[in-house]
């Protein structure tokens, strides 16, 4: 999968450095560079981006006033020299903020979140697989051998009969690919295969040797789940 983006950047040194960054990252295709935002706009109604490197502080208009004309927003990365603006850039959901000077290990942890939000999505629901980013792979996944998810800071583990699989990915994310009826999130921390379900005791689910607990917060949507005609008569 390829990702189209563009780099709006009005200091020369800065946007050479994200030019030189991204042409180092095989999967990122940079479409064009701009030194305004008011010549980035005029290129993106002709133009499909999934993708922009954005600078706050420019002439003409900022990159927050860029980021709100936006009727349809690609990903956008933030990349600033002043934490100031942080908030308001989330607010705006962007989905990294990159402090400048920023090293090249931290752009890529911030354009693989971008790959693994992207990839999430190419998804056909009715499928038996899905794919997901791990390392420097991508892997396909087939639905019926997944046992359980367990997030783990930054990452999930997705647990299958056959192996244990790494992927840089958020729960909310995984859950849109996911089977509503199939899989179902129990803590914080799990996300569970129903069919896998060996019994549950004391509001802690056995599937083979684990033990996953089943959290105040999470609870009532389960049981209403498991409650559903499809697994009790």
């Amino acid at each position: 999968m390829k990702i189209n983006c563009i780099a709006i950047e009005d200091e020369p040194l800065a946007l050479k450095k994200i030019v030189d960054f991204i042409h180092q990252v095989d999967y990122l295709n940079l479409l064009q560079e701009f030194d305004n935002a008011l010549n980035a706009i005029g290129f993106l109604k002709n133009h499909s981006v999934d993708l922009i490197f954005l600078d706050i502080r420019m002439k003409k208009l900022t990159g927050i006033q860029f980021l709100e004309s936006l009727i349809v927003k690609p990903k956008i990365i933030i990349t600033s020299a002043y934490d100031v603006y942080a908030l308001k850039g989330y607010e705006l959901n962007v989905t990294d903020y990159l402090l400048k000077p920023f090293s090249f290990e931290r752009f890529l942890k911030s354009v693989e979140k971008v790959y693994t939000e992207l990839a999430s999505k190419i998804v056909d629901h009715n499928s038996d697989y899905i794919f997901v980013k791990t390392e420097y792979r991508i892997e396909k996944i087939d639905l019926n051998k997944i046992l359980f998810i367990q997030g783990m800071k930054d990452y999930l583990k997705i647990c299958t009969l056959d192996k244990s699989i790494m992927t840089l990915q958020s729960f909310k994310n995984i859950l849109q690919v996911l089977p509503a009826k199939e899989f179902v999130r129990v803590h914080n921390s799990y996300i569970v295969s129903v069919s896998k379900i060996e019994s549950i005791e004391r509001n802690r689910i056995k599937i083979g040797e684990m033990r996953i607990p089943i959290s105040e917060s999470f609870r009532d949507n389960f049981y209403n789940l498991l409650n559903e005609e499809k697994y009790l008569s």
